[in-house]
């Protein structure tokens, strides 16, 4: 059994090339400035440990700090951007304790936490996951044996693929109506969906003042009665077998193009953003491969973040849910105590 470990010393974040100053920090965050995080690297070829964390997200990260602080030697693993969703986020407002933070900053400080911690691996992807005692996990660079391995490897939004949209992400464009509803008290905009989801965020953008519509290309909504119902008893209007074509503007949005797909007429609309609720694409590929559960939406499927592999758990967006950030944190530290829990005392074990 791997032993269990305290936590090791804080390591150094750069400026480059010095190391700079908790002051110089904390005053570039009221700049929202971002930060370079020094990451050491590693040559081994193989590392034992008792968990790894595969994902470097808000979920992950969180979990990696929870699990070490459990007594567990952890590590987290991430193929892409750390942070996730959040580092591509330009202002976070809505975490608490930070009233306003740009997303690769808010990144920068979770990721600098955790480095307290747990070693993290940037830039591997894991190929393989061999369950067994241990388990063993392959990734494009090195072998880790472990005794748990947690999936938070989350999901991403979906995109409508029209001109306009990458453009004017985050200056108009949102995918998360929770987040930055708030920016459009009193201004015009189109949800785009309909689904539950479309229909719960328009609701929300209108109990907030903002003046929405929904649009849905075909003639009726997925979503339930119930929501359908509360659209039209708010006076929310919906157009339906319309489709957004395009999104104009020059810093911002100020205008959508509309087809009526009935009659192929298109027209043009000022508005002051468009949000899109069409669906998420959660990351599962490695989950499948393995040989986990999954729900009817196609999130990897879990009780109490179990997932039907003993020994494989999984937390953050990849499970559903309602991809907040604070949210994810909260299911990585649920996740990790989970692990320890089983650790300690495993449940396959019983009699």
């Amino acid at each position: 059994m791997v032993p269990i470990r305290s936590p090791r010393p804080l390591p150094t974040i750069c400026s480059s090339p010095c190391a700079q100053t908790e002051e110089l920090f904390v005053a570039s965050l009221d700049k929202m400035t971002q930060q370079t995080v020094f990451i050491p690297e590693s040559d081994a070829a193989e590392v034992e440990c008792q968990l790894v964390i595969i994902g470097g997200g808000p979920a992950g990260l969180t979990a990696g700090i929870y699990a070490a602080r459990s007594g567990l030697k952890s590590v987290v693993v991430e193929k892409g951007v750390l942070g996730g969703q959040v580092a591509l986020t330009p202002v976070v407002e809505n975490y608490p304790g930070m009233k306003q933070v740009g997303g690769k900053t808010l990144v920068d400080i979770m990721v600098t936490h955790a480095l307290e911690y747990v070693d993290i691996f940037p830039g591997e992807e894991v190929v393989d996951i061999i369950p067994g005692q241990p388990h063993i996990v392959q990734t494009s660079r090195r072998k880790f044996k472990t005794q748990a391995v947690l999936l938070a490897t989350g999901a991403t939004h979906r995109n409508l693929g029209v001109p306009g949209e990458a453009k004017f992400a985050g200056r108009g464009v949102s995918y998360c109506a929770t987040c930055d509803g708030p920016l459009f008290r009193d201004k015009r905009v189109f949800m785009v969906g309909g689904g539950n989801s479309a229909a719960t965020e328009a609701l929300y953008l209108h109990n907030m003042g903002v003046n929405v519509t929904l649009v849905h290309r075909r003639d009726r909504l997925k979503a339930q009665d119930v929501l359908i119902h509360q659209l039209l008893d708010n006076g929310i209007p919906i157009r339906y077998n319309t489709e957004v074509k395009e999104i104009i503007g020059e810093n911002r949005v100020t205008q959508v193009v509309l087809l009526d797909n009935t009659t192929g007429t298109t027209t043009t609309e000022a508005a002051d953003g468009v949000f899109l609720a069409i669906g998420y694409d959660p990351a599962v590929d490695l989950a499948r491969k393995v040989g986990l559960a999954l729900t009817e939406e196609g999130y990897i499927k879990h009780e109490e973040f179990r997932t039907n592999i003993p020994g494989i758990y999984v937390a953050g967006d990849v499970t559903g849910g309602s991809k907040q950030i604070v949210t994810a944190a909260g299911y990585g530290s649920e996740a990790a105590l989970a692990v320890f829990e089983d650790i300690i005392n495993p449940y396959w074990k019983k009699a």
